[in-house]
């Protein structure tokens, strides 16, 4: 199912590289491979873990890479090992690609490969200047007195009218 996002560009400013994303998250979920299968978990508020069934492939086999907030994880694999002949292959060993989209403020803090699974360690980290804070009201018998501005100065209680 395909949205048309086209008229919410007419309304809207700055929303555009949501609309892209969201464009672009349709049409990939239909071209996306299912090899390797992985996990995606929230492991507390602000940290989450992909982890990914990447049996056969060792660590100088495998690249992440993160740019413009998509972490593409790369199997790539270096000839087959053995020199028998199988009658049976089961244990996938073809190359892959995978991409995640991250959100904003999404970084990947590590990654380790243990008995076959490849976890990704991912943890959001907010800037301060985007946290909400608590902004203390002064009293003024505590001597936090306020000083008026000038703008506030020149405003004029308005005349009472006495009631007849």
């Amino acid at each position: 199912m395909r949205v048309d996002f086209s008229p919410l560009y007419r309304s809207t400013v700055g929303f555009d590289r949501l609309f892209s994303l969201m464009d672009s998250l349709g049409a990939n979920e239909t071209a996306q491979p299912t090899y390797p299968p992985y996990n995606i978990e929230r492991t507390a508020e602000n940290a989450y873990r992909i982890t990914m069934a990447v049996a056969g492939f060792g660590e100088s086999e495998l690249t992440l890479e993160v740019k413009e907030n998509v972490l593409t994880v790369k199997g790539e694999k270096a000839g087959t090992e053995g020199a028998g002949e199988f009658l049976y292959r089961g244990i996938a060993a073809r190359s892959f690609e995978r991409r995640f989209q991250l959100a904003d403020h999404v970084i990947v803090q590590g990654a380790r490969l243990e008995n076959g699974l490849l976890h990704i360690e991912l943890i959001r980290e907010i800037p301060e200047t985007l946290k909400s804070r608590r902004i203390p009201i002064a009293h003024p018998a505590d001597g936090g007195a306020l000083e008026a501005s000038p703008a506030s100065a020149k405003i004029e209680s308005a005349p009472t009218v006495a009631a007849a």
